[in-house]
């Protein structure tokens, strides 16, 4: 119990914790790139507020099916609820962050 509370002191009020997933197909281009844009873009936005799954669709087909991801790169952000889905190499971050949710001048 005490543990729980350390957890939820540290991410601070008012900032929700972001759960993301981004399904990648290997070791391509476009994925790597879409890997580096949104590690880039949670460690300025969220730090320390986020969990960051990382797919690679070719160890993991089965995943596809159940978050229904049609195409790849995607990033699926499952929390806060509404769910919400990006597609592409995340490298225009703006773009990213007003489809999160999250205030572009909140670091």
């Amino acid at each position: 119990m005490v543990k729980e509370k350390k957890r939820n002191a540290s991410r601070g009020p008012g900032k929700p914790r972001y759960e993301l997933v981004l399904y990648v197909t290997g070791a391509t281009v476009r994925s790597l790139r879409a890997i580096a844009n949104i590690k880039a873009i949670c460690e300025e936005y969220l730090k320390g507020h986020y969990k960051l799954d990382v797919i690679d669709i070719y160890r993991r087909p089965e995943m596809l099916h159940e978050d229904q991801v049609v195409a790849v790169p995607t990033l699926i952000r499952k929390a806060p609820a509404p769910t919400r889905c990006l597609v592409g190499d995340l490298s225009k971050a703006e773009q990213v962050l007003t489809s999160l949710d999250i205030p572009a001048g909140t670091p």
